[in-house]
């Protein structure tokens, strides 16, 4: 019988916040796959533990290897569905059975902690990538959220949209560290934004 990959949302990262099913398999997984942050956080003494790193190319040979003789959890950090490992793990394991235990998104927790709706917000990924130039126009309302990078932060994120119209005085708002103890939150304007430092793997909301 073949062995399943399991593919667990792991939501903002505190244990908390992860559904029981999830924490269940984190916690009884004889190979556990995640972040170095999240190996730090969920994993057990007795388990064999692989980082996710850059190289993915040879973390699929690991799990590869594993699935031969054990199911393999592995942990992603938000929701599966969103900007996760899930669409790369399908493509390499096709023959494998594949069990997906979703999480709460960062997206979904930054609205939440900004005790805002976010059904009509536009979501949308600075982190390794950019919009298009049309998905960040100013409209009167328009609410928008970001996943940000070192690169495209806060600051600069709120530079670009004051350049293409939006008004400075616009409330803007950066989360980061979420669900941890040392989260940290500044919910002000896009102009206020502009000099923020640092944020760079963050949640980004405006809220036009």
């Amino acid at each position: 019988m073949a062995h399943t990959l399991f593919i667990v949302g792991i939501g903002p990262g505190n244990p908390d916040y992860v559904v029981p099913r999830g924490l269940d398999l984190i916690r009884n997984a004889t190979v556990l796959v995640g972040s170095e942050r999240a190996l730090e956080d969920f994993r057990e003494p007795r388990q064999i533990t692989y980082p996710v790193t850059g190289k993915l190319s040879i973390l699929a040979e690991q799990i590869e290897c594993e699935l031969q003789n054990h199911d393999v959890v592995v942990m992603v950090s938000g929701d599966t569905g969103y900007y996760s490992l899930l669409p790369y793990l399908k493509k390499k394991f096709p023959s494998y059975p594949i069990e997906v235990i979703p999480g709460i998104s960062s997206m979904t927790f930054a609205f939440a902690r900004l005790g805002e709706v976010w059904h009509d917000a536009n979501l949308m990924s600075f982190h390794g990538r950019q919009p298009a130039p049309e998905q960040l126009v100013y409209v009167e309302g328009k609410k928008m959220g970001f996943l940000t990078d070192p690169e495209f932060n806060p600051a600069r994120i709120a530079s670009i949209l004051i350049e293409i119209g939006w008004p400075p005085e616009t409330r803007a708002a950066a989360l980061e560290r979420l669900s941890y103890d040392d989260e940290k939150i500044v919910d002000s304007t896009l102009e206020v934004l502009t000099d923020l430092e640092g944020f760079g793997h963050s949640v980004m909301v405006v809220l036009g």
